[in-house]
């Protein structure tokens, strides 16, 4: 979105830059800007967790958000905005299974209304997706369209849609990717002011958690009754995007805040010897060397780790209150 103090040509420069690193996917880190301003909806503060905006601030109202998906992550997304994050509020839910998700609201006392996946902007300005990657475009394209925002877990299946960054651009909306499982994304979206020379990450997951996955299933590899770790993959972040979209979100993400997903590689382990998903990242600088290590617990889906799903809360409650700690 084009700052109206910068220069005509400063903004073209920008605006190029950000379709080639894919930096419009704003990571959660980063404060709403004049797009919003200017249709009169209250700007996002970036926040601590923990640290609320004051109670009755004059003439703002809550921020509306929509859950896009009620499985493993979305339920809890839930749980805690239902529970109380000051300045949101839960007004919409869409999912597949719709009499399911109503009998879950009912149990969990959440007064939200269930929704098609299409009219989320008529009833959230914010909408978190927590569907299936293939919704993904379903999900955020009427909400981009109305100068809305949302917060994507899928960051893989960004990558192939640069015309979602177009959108947002073009109608002051915004797409936030939360830093979901990756520690260290603030030091690498720092580091990418800079140089970055190299991305490495190598992921090892149990078995289970890469069985079905598109490219093992077209090359005919086998992740069953192993008894020692194999390689089943090696390549690009995009290419990892393609062959594992419901595994590599990490990797997308990590691409998306340094040298994008054409300079980012992965190798992917299928490990019988974890019971956690393993990822290490070596980030070669001129700034810095970063290296770092994640072991995530999985969550009810096997693919995902649970701090999936609390980076969405911890992303979601810094919208709202006046003091960000990060980039």
């Amino acid at each position: 979105m084009d700052n109206p103090r910068r220069s005509p040509k400063s903004q073209g420069r920008g605006r190029t830059a950000l379709l080639e690193r894919f930096g419009a996917f704003f990571l959660s880190s980063q404060s709403r800007t004049n797009g919003a301003r200017e249709r009169g909806r209250q700007a996002c503060w970036p926040c601590d967790r923990g640290v609320s905006r004051p109670e009755g601030r004059s003439g703002v109202a809550d921020i509306r958000v929509g859950i896009a998906g009620l499985g493993a992550i979305g339920r809890v997304v839930a749980r805690h905005i239902s529970k109380g994050i000051p300045g949101l509020t839960l007004t919409a839910v869409a999912a597949r299974d719709q009499a399911k998700a109503q009998a879950w609201l009912e149990h969990e006392k959440i007064a939200a209304a269930l929704v098609d996946l299409d009219a989320l902007p008529q009833h959230c300005d914010l909408a978190v997706e927590c569907a299936p990657a293939a919704a993904l475009e379903q999900i955020c394209r009427p909400m981009l369209a109305e100068g809305k925002r949302v917060m994507v877990l899928s960051a893989g299946a960004l990558l192939p849609r640069p015309e979602l960054i177009e959108l947002a651009i073009g109608n002051g909306g915004q797409i936030i990717v939360p830093t979901g499982a990756l520690l260290g994304l603030d030091a690498v979206t720092a580091a990418a002011e800079g140089e970055i020379k190299s991305v490495r990450m190598t992921t090892r997951k149990p078995p289970d958690g890469l069985a079905g996955a598109p490219y093992l299933v077209a090359n005919d590899i086998s992740v069953e009754g192993l008894n020692a770790p194999k390689r089943v993959f090696v390549g690009t972040a995009r290419e990892a995007a393609k062959g594992f979209p419901a595994n590599v979100n990490v990797v997308a993400a990590l691409s998306l805040a340094g040298i994008g997903p054409d300079r980012t590689t992965i190798e992917i382990w299928a490990d019988p010897g974890v019971t956690r998903n393993c990822h290490s990242i070596e980030v070669e600088a001129d700034s810095a060397r970063l290296s770092f290590a994640i072991e995530n617990v999985p969550s009810e889906n096997p693919r995902t780790g649970r701090i999936t799903a609390l980076s969405v809360v911890a992303a979601l409650r810094k919208l709202t209150a006046p003091i960000r700690v990060g980039t």
